[in-house]
């Protein structure tokens, strides 16, 4: 089978997952101190992060697979942002599910088209292991707020509210986190969440001064066998239109399903 073959149900669905597990499953006085507020709407999730810094916390996506894509379900889309007093938000569908009218609904909902996402898959068999002279292992709770100030740096986050949630994905038992040190120093992290017999990797992120070193080629391949031996067959990711982060996946073996568009609303 080709990753071609995976449906939207399948390549949507893992990545809502942990967005939602990210932000419903973290400490209460975090949300609090966040202002997140989670649902599932029509099938998919609605994440709300009324004090994120960042902007990129706020979005909904996993939708078209259960129910179709309407204009009724943007309207309480755009309700639930607006009751959350949320000022900007991502609205994330698959292509092949958007609607035969979809430009006048992102029209009549003042929905603009912003960045590309490329959504990738691979079949474990098939990828190539890279290598790195970084250690590379899974990350104990003890390190918890050290790979969350990693992740956080490596994106270039602010620490404030974001390090608490990014933390209890390391104790998350939905989760599996791993890192890569150099000598001592914990450099480099990466996510893997097991959905079915599929693989979500996820919050690959490395300090600047630390990149060109494989780090993030050397997690790709420690998830793919940590997936492998939990039985999965295939590995899906997500990332930007280009870069290293979309060069070390293709680089690894992972193909791009598609070009998912980020459909921005703003109050």
């Amino acid at each position: 089978m080709s990753p071609q073959s995976l449906t939207p149900a399948v390549l949507e669905g893992i990545e809502a997952e942990f967005m939602y597990r990210y932000q419903a499953e973290c400490p209460q006085a975090t949300q609090e101190q966040l202002g997140i507020r989670t649902a599932r709407i029509g099938g998919g999730v609605a994440l709300a992060m009324r004090h994120d810094p960042t902007h990129y916390w706020s979005k909904a996506l996993g939708f078209g697979v259960e129910e179709p894509v309407t204009g009724a379900l943007i309207e309480e889309l755009v309700a639930f942002y607006r009751s959350h007093q949320t000022v900007r938000a991502g609205i994330q569908i698959a292509p092949a599910l958007l609607p035969p009218d979809w430009d006048d609904l992102a029209e009549a909902h003042g929905l603009k088209a912003g960045s590309g996402i490329h959504k990738l898959a691979g079949r474990i068999e098939d990828l190539t292991f890279g290598k790195s002279d970084l250690r590379v292992e899974e990350v104990r709770a003890e390190h918890a707020q050290e790979w969350a100030t990693t992740l956080l740096n490596g994106f270039g986050m602010p620490l404030e509210g974001l390090s608490s949630m990014a933390a209890a994905i390391v104790t998350n038992p939905a989760f599996r986190a791993f890192g890569a040190w150099d000598a001592g120093q914990l450099v480099a992290v990466g996510n893997l969440l097991i959905h079915g017999s599929a693989a979500s990797l996820n919050a690959g992120a490395t300090l600047p001064e630390y990149r060109g070193r494989g780090a993030q080629s050397a997690l790709i391949a420690a998830r793919a066998r940590a997936a492998a031996d939990a039985g999965c067959a295939w590995v899906i990711a997500e990332t930007g239109e280009s870069g290293s982060s979309l060069n070390n996946m293709r680089r690894a073996g992972l193909e791009s399903v598609y070009l998912r568009r980020n459909w921005i609303w703003e109050a």
